[in-house]
């Protein structure tokens, strides 16, 4: 079993919860998305083929007790769901960062997953797998990324609606250099809002460089 891996490799978690933790992160080729402002765009194609042992060993080799499988769009490769089995069989804290079009019911109960949430302005709303929201744990996060007020308010009231902070965390972030975080961080104060507002850590850390 192989799964078409663009990259792994240690750095400090950017996002959710796990912000500031060192992690290895297997990003996987290939995403049915197209959100306008994607920065792993070079994820659409290219990587090589790696055995799920491969995998394993290379993630091994960082002595790190959180890994997170990103991409691209990880459960487009169906194998990525024997991989998080793997992983979280071999003892690791094991997140899954998923765009939201993709069943989640299949993913190993262990895994925290982090669904993104489409707005709008991210040109691909249409395709949220609503489903999903159902499958949700107490330990999973749900996510928005903000392109402007009209995102904040439509993210406000799903959030109203369906009840998402009764069924985990819900992370409320700007889309790197196009929304003003302190607006972003105002308007949630402002509204009282029932969620974690993110920025990107390991893009103050490093900017947007591929591989951090």
């Amino acid at each position: 079993m192989t799964l078409r891996v663009y990259e792994i490799f240690h750095s400090l978690q950017g996002e959710s919860s796990r912000v500031g933790l060192p992690t290895v992160f297997v990003r996987l080729t290939g995403c049915p998305l197209r959100c306008v402002y994607c920065d792993t765009t070079y994820a659409f194609s290219g990587g090589h083929n790696m055995a799920l042992d491969e995998i394993m060993t290379q993630v091994a080799s960082y002595d790190t007790r959180y890994v997170t499988v990103t991409g691209g769009e990880p459960l487009a490769q169906k194998e990525c769901l024997a991989l998080l089995q793997k992983l979280c069989d071999a003892g690791y804290e094991v997140s899954l960062e998923t765009g939201g079009a993709i069943d989640t019911s299949g993913v190993d109960a262990r895994v925290a997953v982090i669904l993104d949430i489409k707005t709008p302005g991210s040109g691909e709303v249409e395709k949220t797998l609503w489903d999903n929201l159902q499958h949700l744990k107490p330990k999973d996060e749900v996510k928005f990324v903000l392109c402007g007020r009209s995102d904040y308010d439509w993210a406000k009231q799903v959030l109203t609606e369906r009840e998402l902070d009764k069924r985990c965390s819900v992370l409320f972030s700007p889309v790197y250099h196009q929304v003003n975080p302190t607006e972003l961080a105002e308007w949630i104060l402002q509204d009282k809002l029932p969620v974690r507002m993110q920025v990107q850590l390991h893009k103050i850390l490093w900017g947007e460089v591929a591989g951090k």
